[in-house]
């Protein structure tokens, strides 16, 4: 398996899914009435969570640092908050960039903490009063949608317009991760990232709830290196075609390709198979920032493949250059009215 989410799950649904459904019609019970019915604690700050429908990567951590970028454009102090996943630390922790590793902190954790104060937890109200401790003024949550115990003030949803929602049944049918009616209830605005049309029929539900729409796409930064080199590309993320399809608009002809599990930490043959085949065919080694973190730090060959390795940096690009202001003055003005609301009604 190369991700979280088996292969079945991305195509047209079949006898797996349909052998699967009666577990998903449970799960979606279950996930749905959490969503409803989830009592969420309060915190003084504006809080944005960045989510998706489904299982695996649609774009979350690089649209979590896009809006970082716009707060602090805008005089703010945003603070990250992730569970950690993949990490070993189940202790509310600030995420220190020259003490901590993926190992015990997660790879996500390590990328958002690159651009701001990041804390993970796996109790979301404690690690959300930790960064208000810390001073951040604004909260952005990188995933937690399904399952939030905070109050929301702008629920943001990214959809990839390649893979949309998969099959469209929930889990384990499918990737969809409670059904779709309900996180449509919850969700404030949509964002769909590329130009493909997967994620057409999603778009026109959330229009016609009158949900804003906004349009991004995923830039890898300029990486003249690549250009017209024969490359051998390896990561392990949740969608690696993401990896192998940026290679090739850099100008890069993939000779090899290896995926490997979302969040995977390389063992030492995995990690010596790749240089021994790089070497063998005079390949440029190529990966994804996501795949460096968890290489930083590794023991044994892990720093001569990280130091041998390209890494693509990329960004996510709003079509609408103000959109990701918008997003925060919306959730500063949920507050703002949320906590006068609070303050005319003390809870007993």
């Amino acid at each position: 398996m190369v991700s979280e989410a088996p292969p079945f799950w991305w195509q047209k649904a079949g006898w797996q899914a349909w052998a699967l459904s009666p577990f998903s019609l449970l799960y979606g019970k279950i996930a749905g009435r959490r969503m409803r019915t989830a009592r969420r604690a309060s915190v003084p700050v504006p809080v944005i969570c960045i989510g998706n429908f489904t299982v695996g990567g649609a774009g979350k951590t690089p649209t979590s640092i896009a809006i970082a970028r716009a707060a602090k454009g805008k005089g703010l102090k945003p603070g990250f908050l992730s569970r950690g996943y993949g990490g070993s630390l189940d202790v509310t922790t600030l995420v220190d960039l020259g003490h901590h590793r993926a190992a015990a902190v997660g790879d996500e954790p390590l990328l958002l903490a690159r651009e701001a104060m990041t804390v993970i937890s796996r109790k979301r109200v404690e690690g959300a009063e930790r960064l208000v401790k810390e001073g951040a003024d604004l909260i952005i949550m990188d995933d937690g949608f399904q399952s939030a115990r905070l109050t929301l003030d702008y629920a943001l949803v990214v959809i990839d317009t390649i893979r949309g929602v998969g099959n469209g049944y929930l889990v384990p049918s499918g990737p969809v991760r409670a059904p779709l009616a309900e996180q449509m209830r919850h969700m404030t605005g949509l964002l769909k990232v590329g130009k493909g049309h997967a994620a057409d029929a999603i778009v026109r539900v959330a229009a016609k709830a009158a949900k804003p729409v906004f349009v991004s796409s995923i830039q890898p930064r300029e990486l003249p290196e690549i250009d017209g080199k024969r490359v051998l590309a390896y990561a392990g993320i949740a969608d690696p075609a993401k990896l192998y399809r940026t290679v090739e608009d850099l100008g890069g002809e993939i000779v090899q390709q290896r995926s490997f599990p979302d969040h995977h930490h390389f063992s030492d043959d995995e990690i010596a198979d790749l240089l021994l085949d790089a070497g063998k065919q005079d390949l440029l080694l190529v990966t994804t920032a996501k795949d460096a973190v968890r290489l930083n730090g590794h023991q044994g060959r892990a720093e001569e493949l990280l130091w041998n390795s390209l890494v693509v940096e990329i960004d996510m690009v709003f079509d609408d250059p103000n959109a990701a202001s918008t997003i925060i003055d919306q959730a500063m003005e949920h507050c703002r009215l949320r906590r006068l609301k609070e303050s005319a009604h003390p809870a007993a």
